[in-house]
C-alpha cells in the first residue's frame, strides 16, 4: 500500500517532468519561429560594393522588417555566401540622404546610418562577432562576449593582411559622401575565417549551423528607424533569439 511519502515523491516527480516536458516544448517553439535561410557555398570572388559577381546568382535576396517605431517607409534586405576562406555578405536598401559623418573605423556608427550582422557561431557559447558599415565605408569589427546581458566589444588583434576583412560600398544615385541626396546604398563585405578565430565551429562546412542576426539603422531627418531579420527586443545584442543560417 503506497505510504503518504511515496505519494508526495510520485507528485514531486510528476510536477518536475511536465515542467521540463514545458520547457522542451517552450523551445522547441522559440527554435520554429526564428527564421531560417539557407547559405550556398561559392568561389572565391573580389567585391565591388555593387554585388555584380556572378556568385551573387547563388542566392536569393532576403529582406529586413522594419521595427516597430520606425518612420522611413525604406526596404532593406541582403545575401549571404560562404568559401572556403570566408563569409560574403551583400547589404541594400533604399534611402533618400546619407546620414554619415564618421570617418575613422572603431567609431560609434550605429549613431548613423549603418547596416549590420551578428555571427554566433557556436550556442555552447555567449560570444559572437559583430560588424557594422557606414556608408562611407566605415567600418566597426568586434568580438563580443554576453553574460546575462552584460557585454562589451573587444577590437581584433593584428588587424591586417588575412584577418582583415575586404569591403566595398557604392551608393545609388548620387554620390557616395556625406548628406548627398540619394536613392539607396549597398555595402559588400568578405569576412575571412581568420578574422573569426577563436570562435567555434568554423569554417562551416555543409550542414553547419550557425545562428546569426542582420541589421539595418537609417537617421534621415535626425529620426532613426531601424530593421531587423530576426525580431529582437529594444538591444540588438539579444543574442538568443537570432535566427538561423545552415550552410549547403
Amino acid at each position: 500500500m503506497p505510504t503518504q511519502h511515496n505519494i508526495s515523491s510520485f507528485l514531486v516527480i510528476a510536477a518536475s517532468l511536465s515542467m521540463l516536458a514545458a520547457r522542451e516544448r517552450a523551445r522547441a517553439d522559440e527554435a520554429a519561429a526564428r527564421p531560417e535561410i539557407h547559405v550556398p557555398a561559392c568561389q572565391d570572388f573580389e567585391v565591388s560594393g555593387r554585388g555584380d559577381s556572378v556568385e551573387w546568382k547563388r542566392t536569393d535576396w532576403t529582406p529586413l522588417n522594419r521595427r516597430p517605431g520606425g518612420k522611413h517607409d525604406y526596404q532593406a534586405r541582403f545575401k549571404m555566401l560562404y568559401s572556403k576562406t570566408g563569409v560574403y555578405v551583400l547589404f541594400d536598401g533604399t534611402d533618400k540622404s546619407l546620414t554619415a559623418t564618421m570617418t575613422e573605423d572603431f567609431s560609434d556608427l550605429w549613431k548613423e546610418d549603418v547596416y549590420e550582422c551578428f555571427f554566433w557561431t557556436d550556442e555552447r557559447h555567449p560570444v559572437y562577432f559583430e560588424y557594422e558599415i557606414s556608408p562611407l565605408g566605415v567600418e566597426l569589427p568586434i568580438l563580443i562576449p554576453n553574460f546575462d546581458g552584460t557585454f562589451f566589444g573587444w577590437r581584433p588583434w593584428h588587424y591586417e593582411g588575412n584577418r582583415r576583412t575586404r569591403k566595398a560600398v557604392t551608393a545609388v544615385g548620387g554620390p557616395q559622401q556625406s548628406g548627398a541626396r540619394v536613392d539607396g546604398w549597398r555595402a559588400e563585405v568578405f569576412f575571412p575565417y581568420d578574422l573569426l578565430k577563436p570562435l567555434q565551429n568554423l569554417p562551416p562546412k555543409p550542414g553547419t549551423r550557425w545562428r546569426a542576426n542582420f541589421y539595418r539603422v537609417d537617421h534621415d531627418g535626425g529620426e532613426a528607424t531601424s530593421w531587423d531579420w530576426a525580431r529582437v527586443g529594444p538591444s540588438f545584442h539579444e543574442f538568443r533569439s537570432f535566427g538561423t543560417l545552415v550552410f549547403d
